[in-house]
């Protein structure tokens, strides 16, 4: 017989906080006024994504006693906070430098593909009870977004002052990746 999985009322508040979080993601992200700065949509669209990670942790430091997620999710706000301040302070100078159509075009198809990849991973993420396992298999594909969609960005011209703020976004999400990947297996 097959056993259905029956959410308990708090697991049911995060997953929809979740989920209107993910909607409000792929929104933000699918709406950004784009230009013929590579750099500037880079930040445009990362903005939100960043944004969405902070929420996600917030709203799983509501429900969540886990000693190690609570430690990602507090890591997750502050680096991410960080890291939007770092991206406003570079974007009227970065949306200054600007890109062939051929990369723009060939930018954007391969943003198109990463984030229809993290949007489906997200959004199909394994739910049950547990409600730290839910937030590790949420943001895992969200974090591996934000690692390609960086080094998509570092793959053409764009503005130095952009630079070190994707070499950083690589760094600390592999890092957190990884923590994940080890949590979840344990």
């Amino acid at each position: 017989m097959l056993e259905v999985c029956r959410f308990k009322d708090t697991t049911k508040d995060y997953l929809t906080r979740f989920y209107e979080i993910l909607d409000e993601m792929i929104k933000g992200m699918e709406e950004a006024e784009l230009t013929d700065s590579l750099s500037h949509n880079f930040i445009v669209q990362m903005i939100p994504h960043h944004m969405a990670a902070i929420e996600m942790s917030e709203n799983v430091l509501q429900y969540n006693p886990c000693c190690p997620v609570r430690s990602i999710a507090e890591n997750i706000i502050t680096m991410q906070t960080k890291s939007i301040q770092d991206m406003l302070d570079v974007k009227c100078t970065c949306s200054k430098q600007t890109n062939t159509q051929q990369d723009l075009c060939l930018y954007r198809r391969r943003f198109r593909q990463i984030t229809h990849t993290m949007f489906t991973e997200m959004g199909e993420a394994c739910s049950d009870n547990n409600i730290s396992a839910n937030f590790m298999r949420e943001m895992i594909p969200h974090h591996q977004g934000a690692i390609y969609m960086s080094e998509n960005a570092l793959r053409y011209c764009i503005c130095p002052g952009l630079q070190p703020i994707l070499e950083a976004i690589i760094v600390s999400q592999r890092q957190g990746v990884r923590e994940m990947k080890r949590l979840l297996g344990e």
